[in-house]
Order: structure tokens, then sequence, then C-alpha cells
């Protein structure tokens, strides 16, 4: 269950400085989203899922995925009592997407402007 209100954009600068070390040469980031306790980063390059597990959070998954590799994706909108906005992304091979929740505090839409602009290069 999602905690209301955690989720955010993060400056692409800040991020570029906090993620520095999963970039590769001259990578860029052109959008970050904060989920609860995990970050989706949009760069030039791919998508990258930081995905921290356990109850610390100290365990921390980092999944590149290459837009190319993405092979559809679904918005579905926060409605009047489920205030929590979804992101599917299937990826090419699997059958089960790529899950992500977001909360009041994250424009679904722009996320998904965000999506479109680099799946579409």
């Amino acid at each position: 269950m999602a905690l209301f209100g955690n989720a955010h954009t993060i400056d692409p600068a800040t991020a570029q400085q906090d993620y520095a070390r999963l970039l590769g040469p001259d990578e860029q980031i052109h959008a970050a989203f904060l989920l609860i306790r995990d970050t989706m980063l949009f760069t030039d390059r791919r998508l990258i899922l930081v995905d921290k597990q356990g109850i610390t959070g100290k365990k921390v998954e980092y999944r590149s995925v290459p837009y190319r590799s993405i092979t559809q994706f679904a918005v579905e909108t926060a409605g009047t009592f489920d205030l929590e906005a979804e992101l599917n992304i299937w990826i090419a091979g699997n059958t089960i997407p790529i899950q992500k929740t977001f909360t009041k505090g994250v424009d679904i839409y722009e996320v998904q402007a965000i999506l479109a602009q680099f799946v579409a290069r």
C-alpha cells in the first residue's frame, strides 16, 4: 500500500549528480520521479528503475530498460476513490508488465508523454 503524497518529480540536475555512477559517458537524465522509495530515471538512452528492497532499503536493484525493448505501455489514471495512478510497461520477451504506482504529486500524463517521446525514437 502506497503512502499518499510521497511521489514527486526530482530535478534532473540533482538526479544526474545522485545517480552519476549508473550513467554511461555523456548520458543525460531528462526526467526523474520518486515513487515512495523507488525512483524512475528517463535518460537519453534508457529507462532506469531503482528499486529499494527490504525493510531498510539498503538492498537496491537497478534495472536498465533500453527504450527499443519497450513494446507497449499503458497508464491508468487515478479516480475519485482510487487515488493512485499506475504505469504498466511491457518489455520484449516478457508477458508480464513492469508495474509502477504513482500517488498524488506526480502527473501521470507527464510520465506518459516522456515515455512516448523516448519510445517513439
